[in-house]
């Protein structure tokens, strides 16, 4: 005799929705620097709405937070490019500057899009736009052993609306520090 157990849908609809918070690992580098792509502050909630906690003393110049908050994590592109304003040249070269100084931090250039276009077409587009971040800091000094590019295209909106004031935050490149550079 066998006895069928049947899950009402909310409950399984319960399991399903902790199941996936389950798989959102704010130290997804294991080395306690976050990598929250691109939080700013610490102990709290950066522009991005995800927790910096762990990413060090904002006002420490060798930790996350600092990178995040004083340096700048992000830069942002133009409609259908992918070539850095002078703005975006800018707070590369802060980054180049602060990972000279740290040596021991490794990155992953993200490439993200808005959600205008095919998601085949934002993938290529992100992908431009991570490379030629990384090129940036490239020609500035930085071993490009050291950075990683991926492009999430569309996948990974900050702000959630169709219109410019969402598309301009979505059409970025963001640095993510990593510890364990392999100078």
């Amino acid at each position: 005799m066998s006895i069928r157990v049947a899950l009402p849908i909310k409950a399984l609809l319960i399991v399903s929705a902790l199941a996936l918070s389950a798989c959102r690992n704010p130290d997804r580098f294991a080395d306690g620097t976050g990598g929250t792509n691109g939080a700013n502050g610490a102990g709290g909630l950066g522009t991005d709405g995800v927790s910096t906690a762990g990413l060090g003393d904002p006002s420490n110049p060798k930790s996350v937070a600092y990178f995040n908050q004083s340096v700048g994590d992000r830069v942002h592109f133009i409609v259908d490019q992918w070539t850095l304003t002078d703005e975006a040249r800018g707070t590369l070269s802060g980054q180049a500057a602060w990972l000279k100084a740290n040596p021991e931090y490794a990155i992953i250039m993200e490439g993200h899009a808005d959600e205008q276009g095919t998601r085949e077409y934002n993938i290529a587009l992100s992908a431009k736009r991570a490379s030629s971040a990384k090129n940036y800091l490239v020609s500035q000094g930085i071993a490009a052993s050291r950075i990683q590019t991926i492009a999430y295209g569309k996948e990974k909106p900050i702000a959630l609306c169709s219109d410019e004031t969402c598309y301009s935050q979505n059409r970025r490149a963001v640095t993510v520090l990593s510890l364990g550079a392999g100078t």
